[in-house]
């Protein structure tokens, strides 16, 4: 296996930054890369310092895809029978289903190609910043393999079902003004202004929002996606107000909103969570 590193993970200012790491392969998706993201979202959710996580890529590209140099071996998921069940599971979709579990605010700040798995994994992400510079394809059909990485729930969420199978029917690759216009991406910058563009938010995150609030507005917004009523939503907003209206958290944000300052929110994601989260866990809902 390479040595190196495939996604570099730092930390400063309270936002991790993850940049996947293979310039030379334009960044190409590897099984290192997989269980590098799965355990760098891992890291980032076990320090409280941690208040926003940006996904970059380093070099001219975000991330080019699958790693196709062994040919087929990418998908040839059946050769692996031997290695046992796990190893027959699609790698992309371990890495978005980590990132959906995050409870840290997820920015992609999207520099260049991001085609294949390098633009399905930025779909659980909550938002897409992308450089001029980028483009993107689900070129599943044109490689004869179908989407990946949960694509086919997330994608729909978040530019609608008409847009995405335009997008996965044909293939095509596409610019950064197209995916503005379809909703895959909140803004398009100049290639130099993408990182300052994405740490000035995180950082907005960072300085303003109390972790544990967040953290329950995020699991909030992606368990909804999937509700058959909006009567769920009023459960969980219902115990979310009960609990966070008597919490430290709570007298803080007034007490720093009367007193014209930033607040300093004592409660942590890690450890002071509601005790109804993760209500989704619970069979049935009561």
């Amino acid at each position: 296996m390479d040595t190196r590193e495939h996604a570099r993970y730092e930390v400063a200012d309270r936002v991790a930054t993850i940049t996947l790491d293979r310039p030379e392969q334009l960044n190409a998706f590897t099984r290192q890369m997989r269980d590098e993201l799965i355990a760098a979202f891992g890291r980032a959710d076990a320090d409280d310092d941690v208040r926003a996580v940006i996904v970059t890529g380093a070099g001219r590209a975000f991330c080019a895809g699958a790693d196709l140099s062994a040919g087929t071996g990418p998908f040839n998921y059946a050769s692996r029978e031997a290695t046992g069940l796990e190893d027959r599971r699609d790698g992309g979709g371990r890495v978005s289903l980590r990132i959906f579990e995050c409870r840290k605010p997820v920015i992609a700040a999207v520099n260049g190609a991001a085609v294949g798995v390098g633009v399905t994994m930025t779909l659980p992400m909550d938002i897409r910043i992308a450089s001029s510079e980028a483009r993107f394809g689900f070129v599943f059909g044109r490689r004869g393999i179908v989407p990946e990485a949960c694509s086919s729930w997330f994608l729909p969420k978040v530019v609608g079902i008409s847009q995405a199978a335009e997008w996965l029917y044909t293939g095509r690759v596409f610019g950064a003004e197209e995916a503005l216009a379809g909703g895959l991406v909140s803004r398009v910058v100049p290639p130099e202004e993408l990182l300052p563009a994405a740490r000035a938010l995180a950082r907005e995150i960072a300085d303003h929002t109390s972790p544990v609030a967040v953290a329950l507005a995020r699991q909030m917004l992606w368990r909804m996606a999937g509700a058959d009523h909006p009567m769920e939503a009023h459960k969980v907003d219902s115990r979310g107000i009960l609990a966070m209206g008597a919490s430290p958290d709570v007298v803080e944000g007034i007490a720093s909103f009367k007193e014209k300052r930033l607040p300093k929110f004592p409660m942590k994601a890690s450890t002071d969570m509601p005790s109804f989260y993760p209500w989704w866990e619970e069979r049935p809902f009561k």
